[in-house]
């Protein structure tokens, strides 16, 4: 027997060990393993990121830069304001989530503790305005108004408002030269989203949780340039919140300088005068439908004939862009949104679409020469044109007897235009269409422009319409399930045009090519693609893209980039066509033509005036009001919606707008010294040595009164108006 005393192991126990001393050295093993890949291989790594835990950046945001009319007068600048922001991460983070804290507030501010909630609460598709719909990390401006007393009294007492800055800061102005807004054109800017910053994050330009961006008009289309670069600077601290040192400084770049085409002087007048012509003819009765006017919106645009550059562009109704600055109000939004108020955010002479009426003829014109029609041949200008059971009546029922294309537009004759489209339409094979159509005028339409954006560089650009065989036939299959359901055969007028449509609306019909060559039916185009087309009538035949800005000015001044003009084509007619409508247009102003009631006295030897009154009709609506006019050097077009006859209601407006561009007065008398504009703007404004730029005074446009828009009594009776108004 062996004088070694038992331990009492057996094999399951000693197994049970070695499982036990395998799993601990296996643990060992693992974890050295795991410091390895920590300190070792990656150590550099997460000690940069462990760092970064401990260090503070401060932004500072760039100054926007300002938005200067083509003079240098500012049309958007910043001005200094004490502005009282709320850190909402900090407030949320309370045990009240920053009740007691915003009601204090309220109490300094002089407002009511729901305003200050409502202020910084973020939006959302159910969130009434005002809310915050930038990123919720970042302050949330609560008032751009603080006074000084406040601002104290809040620094002052730290411990009552954790959260809580007060701070001067630039806050962009819209400080309207003269009285004018030129409102849809500059656009207005809002806080950056966090989708916003997330897709800009690895661009060129990407965006601070600070940053206010554009959200429409110039302001957006130029953003990036007039941001700038935010001053970023990062701060070392401990674990206690106390600074160590400064690790990195990025230093910021103020915004640089828009210069635009704008003149703010033209611009006064144009929205003062187009206003004023939406006033005057809402006192007049519309013979059609014995009501008076409604004249619900309108727009007005002067160009630069050889270069499409923009001088003013108005659109009514209108809105002050200052109130969006440090967040709009929920009054103010409802009413900027609202049907009441007709959406007074859309820029009509862009995304205002209407039919041309009779300024569309140009482009029939044109396209009847295209076809074989000789421009000074005669055409049967009747009352009316016939066509099946149905009777096309020219405006007012009169006619001319044979007239050529040029005194087609001077008495803007319906009838000479519904015989060439019809004619055409059944050239190309009426109902059942040659494989080879030619399609003149609708061809010639898009080759116009028109059915296309302009190009301006201003944002969402609305296309228009041209309602060829193509569009005819899409618009029928995505209708007509609804036209079957809708129509009635003897029914109303709208159901017997339903129950046509779900037949045959994908046929291009003959009445379709007869109300399209007089710019009816269901062609659509906008301010601007007229004003580009009639520029081109001018200028020899070049579209240019329509432009507001024209030059980008460094913030030091040492670096201008000019914003070149730029075409996208073409007119597609010959010199002598485009000399053809230009000597037709002069007529309209001349005796007999349907503009000559309104430009009686124009110096027309000295200032060559071209022009084409509009009417055109709506479904549902009174007629729609337009003017397209030129002289060599500018193109002005104005529409008013629901406003009567182009000559009636936009003819005072365009010929006032012209006298103050060129120093003119009902005579024909020239003034230069109360000539605006006589010629473009060719200089950009001087930028003094430390970078900033001077700017001229300007004055509020004082109206002619009625004693000046009277002719003298040496010229005899005023010009009655003619019978025959377009």
């Amino acid at each position: 027997m062996s004088n070694i005393p038992e331990t009492g192991r057996t094999s399951r126990v000693r197994i049970r060990l070695v499982i036990i001393q395998v799993l601990v050295l296996s643990m060992f093993v693992t974890l050295g393993g795991r410091l390895w890949y920590l300190q070792i291989r990656n150590g550099e790594e997460y000690y940069h990121e462990a760092k970064s835990n401990h260090v503070q950046r401060v932004v500072q945001p760039a100054v926007r830069g300002s938005i200067l009319d083509a003079r240098g007068v500012a049309l958007a600048d910043n001005e200094t304001r004490l502005v009282v922001s709320a850190s909402r991460t900090r407030l949320m983070k309370m045990k009240d989530r920053g009740k007691a804290v915003m009601t204090r507030l309220a109490g300094v501010l002089d407002m009511t503790p729901k305003e200050v909630m409502d202020k910084v609460r973020l939006c959302d598709s159910e969130t009434p305005k005002p809310c915050w719909n930038g990123s919720p990390y970042q302050p949330i401006p609560v008032t751009l108004e603080a006074t000084t007393q406040q601002a104290l009294q809040l620094r002052e007492r730290p411990e009552d408002f954790p959260g809580i800055t007060a701070e001067p800061t630039a806050v962009r102005r819209y400080p309207a030269p003269g009285g004018t807004r030129t409102a849809q054109v500059l656009g207005y800017l809002s806080p950056v989203t966090d989708v916003e910053i997330q897709k800009a994050k690895d661009t060129d330009s990407p965006h601070l949780r600070s940053d206010q961006v554009g959200r429409s008009g110039i302001e957006r289309t130029y953003d990036t340039q007039l941001r700038g670069k935010a001053e970023v600077t990062s701060y070392e601290v401990d674990n206690l919140g106390r600074v160590m040192g400064q690790t990195k400084s990025d230093p910021g770049v103020p915004g640089a300088t828009l210069v635009t085409s704008i003149d703010a002087r033209v611009q006064s007048v144009a929205e003062f005068e187009l206003q004023q012509a939406m006033k005057t003819v809402r006192n007049e009765t519309d013979k059609i439908t014995g009501r008076k006017y409604e004249a619900d919106s309108g727009a007005v645009v002067v160009m630069e004939t050889r270069t499409g550059r923009i001088v003013a562009m108005a659109s009514q109704p209108d809105y002050d862009p200052n109130a969006w600055v440090g967040g709009i109000s929920g009054t103010d939004y409802a009413r900027l949104t609202s049907k009441s108020s007709n959406y007074p955010l859309l820029n009509r002479a862009i995304q205002g679409q209407a039919p041309a009426g009779s300024i569309f003829k140009v482009v029939s014109a044109s396209a009847a020469v295209r076809a074989g029609y000789d421009f000074d041949s005669k055409y049967n200008c009747s009352s009316s044109y016939s066509l099946g059971g149905r009777s096309f009546a020219n405006f007012e029922s009169k006619g001319h007897g044979p007239i050529t294309l040029g005194d087609a537009l001077k008495f803007s004759c319906n009838t000479v235009f519904y015989a060439l489209g019809h004619k055409e339409w059944q050239r190309d094979g009426g109902l059942k269409p040659n494989k080879d159509t030619h399609d003149w005028f609708y061809r010639t339409a898009r080759e116009f422009g028109l059915g296309s954006e302009t190009g301006i560089d201003l944002p969402n650009e609305v296309t228009g319409r041209i309602p060829d065989r193509g569009w005819k036939k899409s618009f029928w299959a995505a209708n007509k399930d609804s036209w079957c359901k809708q129509g009635k055969k003897g029914g109303t007028y709208v159901q017997q045009i339903a129950y046509e449509s779900c037949l045959e609306g994908n046929q291009l019909k003959a009445f379709d090519s007869i109300n399209f060559a007089i710019g009816q039916g269901d062609v659509l185009v906008t301010p601007i693609q007229m004003a580009t087309a009639y520029a081109a009538i001018s200028n020899g035949g070049t579209l240019y893209n329509p432009t507001v800005g024209k030059a980008v000015i460094s913030p030091d001044g040492k670096r201008v980039d000019m914003i070149k003009p730029a075409s996208h084509g073409r007119l597609p007619i010959d010199a002598k066509t485009i000399n053809d409508l230009d000597k037709g247009l002069r007529s309209v102003v001349a005796p007999g033509g349907t503009a000559a009631w309104r430009f009686g006295g124009w110096p027309l030897d000295k200032i060559p005036m071209r022009a084409k009154t509009g009417t055109a009709q709506v479904y549902g609506k009174q007629t729609t009001s337009w003017l397209a006019t030129y002289t060599d050097d500018f193109t002005i077009v104005m529409t008013i919606s629901q406003g009567g006859t182009g000559s009636g209601a936009s003819g005072p407006a365009v010929r006032n707008i012209y006298n103050a561009m060129y120093g003119l007065d009902m005579a024909g008398n020239q003034d230069p010294k109360r000539a605006l504009l006589p010629k473009p703007q060719a200089q950009l404004p001087r930028v003094n040595p430390d970078g900033s730029i001077e700017a001229p005074e300007i004055k509020p446009y004082v109206p002619p009164s009625p004693e000046e828009l009277a002719p003298p009594a040496l010229a005899g009776p005023p010009a009655t108006p003619p019978k025959h108004q377009d």
